[in-house]
């Protein structure tokens, strides 16, 4: 193993940077291989494009005739590409891409053949539901499932396959992907905002959640990642110490993008901008070798489909640049982890940002509306918000190294607390004409229409807002982006729902007017939720103490975090707000947990192999040739040999007291893992697999990794730290 280490230090020291041509602008390869709005415009009838245009504007169903001309011609234009293949692409529930390639080849009666695609072919097919996760929806005999187009997102091609992105529902009608519940989400999302704005702007027709993600990773030679079984097979790093230097200068941060990563970097965005996907930064990040790169916003349907996209081409182009991507979100110990921000707003169809504050009073009252609610709708489902970024992966990254905790807090900026405070003051019903004046002048009127920068950003925060939009910074960089935007846009649904309601009741109660009963109720809800608003450092016994005494929860673990997703009062909103029901939030729930099992049970199992099969032989080994220096001493020094052989002694002593604790520790995991294995009901298998077998693979680690500093290092089998994020 030891000459497999080296031999990848070698072929990776003897890379060359992959030459990239650029041969045409950014904006003129923009969307070339995507069958968006303009290639249909000029490939479809008016009649299929109008429909096309009112599925994707209104959500109204296509008629299977016009079905038939719109893959007639989606064919011709992949064949002019060159395609020769088509796929249904769907978000299953293993958190990533799914995809089945058809040719549109066809036999016809007279022995010869035809390229065909007909309007049932685009419009449904029939993967096997059973083979995915699906929470007990299907048993293995129910095969059937449905994956359906979804004309929202566009069909697009990489290679020579035109992939149609699409739901995926079982047989009885239940979501079985990711997408399905994100699509209700951003409809009860549009309804009720449409609802709330009507207050404001009658012209309000529809209203869309925006999106912007910002994707980090590691890159890490492909040859370095093969001699590490670990990364291959967990993404990340079980064991390994620390190298000498990591991120403590921080002379990674911003620096100049190594020349490597930089032509992957041209050449995954040349991919990208065909792909129609508007990448628009990239820079090194905090940790050696970590990247992040950003898109320009879109709306959040597409956004999701854009970075499950992103993940597989980032994919695939490493590969032509003997590259591994690591989204893991905790790859390596003690340096920064990976996070996808999610950076989320609300815009109106007449080109308004519910999160930015306007020129005039009203339309920051109007601001002030969605902003409170927002945190308003975090407040009360902050433990489902915590639920929604829960993993295996994730519990390593939270709450280290710049990574917000596990506890959701709010961090809004001080000239924004100051305005809060202001309205909390509010008198309760009618309004002196004084003090309505004052209020819309002083307070409500003198919000800065530009806050990008009124203030500093605090990285500690799970859900920040940062001047017209909230980033909610605790999404792992492994996740699906689905799955807290579902969440988000559900909760902010419902809260708006509650809000208008509640607004209406006392203007046809009370005889208040509009503005005055909206002051009302956000005062309410500005002293409902102030406990959750949080603008100090999130690390440390202190905060989570303060966050205690709030009332605010601190679920550490995935295990203890998912909960939130089946409690009575998660299935009463899901159900309110027509995403999910009882038996799709059930589902999701067995399959997180189940997955939360599996990666810790592969995980004890690699780190298994690696401590005994690697590890230790080779500490044996090494501890043999100190035996043999000892020998060799005590030959020539006799008596006096101990003084001589001081230091071996202490090494061999020392390797052995490790070798010990590692061996007998595997051997306690192993048991307990068996143990675990026996237990049916998940949430008691997963919290044994979380509180007594995983703290022994941390255990374990610690006494390989301090072999890794005893043992010679021409006998160390596995790629160092500081050769995987420091060899490029």
């Amino acid at each position: 193993m030891s000459t497999l280490r080296f031999f990848a230090i070698k072929e990776t020291l003897n890379r060359k940077p992959v030459e990239i041509i650029e041969g045409k602008r950014r904006s003129e390869l923009f969307g070339e291989n995507v069958f968006n709005k303009e290639t249909m415009r000029q490939s479809l009838t008016k009649d299929a494009f109008d429909s096309v245009n009112s599925a994707i504007e209104k959500g109204t169903k296509i008629d299977r005739n016009i079905a038939n001309q719109i893959a007639q011609s989606m064919k011709d234009w992949a064949l002019s590409k060159g395609v020769t293949h088509y796929s249904h692409w769907f978000q299953p529930l293993t958190g990533t891409t799914a995809e089945k390639h058809d040719a549109f080849f066809e036999t016809i009666d007279d022995g010869g053949a035809i390229e065909k695609l007909g309007g049932s072919q685009l419009v449904q097919q029939e993967p096997d539901a059973s083979s995915f996760p699906n929470g007990g929806i299907r048993n293995t005999f129910e095969a059937r499932g449905y994956s359906a187009w979804d004309p929202t997102s566009p069909a697009f091609i990489f290679g020579t396959t035109m992939y149609v992105p699409t739901v995926f529902v079982s047989y009885t009608g239940e979501a079985l992907d990711n997408k399905t519940p994100l699509l209700r989400a951003l409809a009860a999302i549009d309804n009720a905002s449409v609802a709330v704005c009507k207050y404001f702007d009658k012209n309000v027709k529809k209203v869309n959640a925006s999106l912007g993600w910002e994707q980090e990773y590691f890159l890490i030679d492909s040859a370095l990642v093969s001699s590490r079984p670990d990364i291959l097979l967990t993404g990340r790093t079980v064991l390994g110490h620390s190298s000498a230097k990591g991120q403590q200068l921080d002379d990674h941060y911003f620096g100049t993008i190594p020349s490597r990563a930089n032509a992957y970097m041209r050449d995954l965005e040349i991919e990208c901008m065909l792909l129609g996907i508007p990448l628009k930064t990239r820079h090194n990040e905090v940790a050696p070798n970590q990247f992040e790169l950003a898109p320009i916003y879109e709306e959040a349907n597409l956004a999701v489909d854009h970075n499950s996209l992103l993940m597989d081409v980032m994919n695939k182009v490493a590969e032509r640049h003997n590259f591994k991507v690591l989204f893991h979100e905790k790859p390596f110990k003690g340096v920064n982890g990976s996070g996808k921000h999610n950076n989320w707003s609300l815009s109106t169809n007449t080109g308004v940002n519910l999160l930015s504050p306007g020129k005039t009073p009203m339309s920051n009252l109007q601001f002030l509306t969605f902003f409170i609610n927002t945190i308003k709708a975090v407040h009360d489902n902050e433990e489902l918000v915590r639920a929604t970024i829960a993993s295996a992966s994730n519990d390593h990254r939270l709450g280290a190294n710049e990574a917000p905790p596990a506890i959701i807090s709010i961090f809004i900026g001080e000239q924004l607390t100051s305005v809060l405070k202001e309205l909390e003051n509010v008198t309760n019903g009618k309004l002196s004409p004084k003090e309505k004046t004052d209020l819309k002048l002083n307070v409500v009127g003198k919000i800065p229409e530009i806050l990008l920068d009124n203030t500093d950003r605090n990285r500690t925060s799970p859900f920040a807002f940062t001047g017209n939009k909230f980033e909610f910074r605790a999404v792992g960089s492994l996740a699906n982006c689905a799955n807290p935007m579902t969440v988000i846009n559900s909760i902010v649904a419902k809260q708006l729902v509650d809000f208008k309601s509640e607004v209406d009741a006392l203007i046809s109660k009370k005889e208040l007017k509009k503005d005055e009963a909206i002051f009302n109720i956000l005062r309410e809800y500005i002293k409902k939720s102030s406990n959750i608003l949080f603008e100090g450092n999130g690390y440390g016994e202190a905060w989570e103490k303060e966050a205690a005494r709030r009332g605010l929860s601190n679920n550490k673990t995935t295990p203890e975090a998912l909960k939130a997703k089946i409690s009575e009062k998660t299935i009463a909103l899901y159900k309110s707000v027509g995403v999910m029901n009882c038996v799709e939030v059930q589902s999701r729930y067995d399959i997180e947990m189940e997955d939360y099992i599996l990666r810790v049970q592969i995980e004890g199992r690699v780190l298994g192999d690696l401590a005994r099969n690697h590890v230790v032989p080779t500490a044996i080994k090494y501890q043999n040739t100190l035996i043999s220096n000892v020998q060799g001493l005590k030959a020539i020094y006799e008596a006096d040999f101990k003084r001589v052989a001081h230091a071996q002694l202490e090494l061999i002593e020392d390797i052995s007291e490790h070798v010990d604790v590692i061996n007998t520790t595997v051997t306690k995991m192993i048991n307990k893992r068996k143990d675990a294995n026996t237990i049916e009901d998940l949430e008691t298998k997963a919290t044994v697999y979380c509180n007594e077998v995983k703290p022994m693979l941390d255990e374990i680690r610690y006494h390989c990794d301090k072999l890794e500093l005893l043992v010679d290092d021409e006998l160390w089998p596995l790629t160092k730290y500081r050769e995987l994020l420091f060899t490029t």
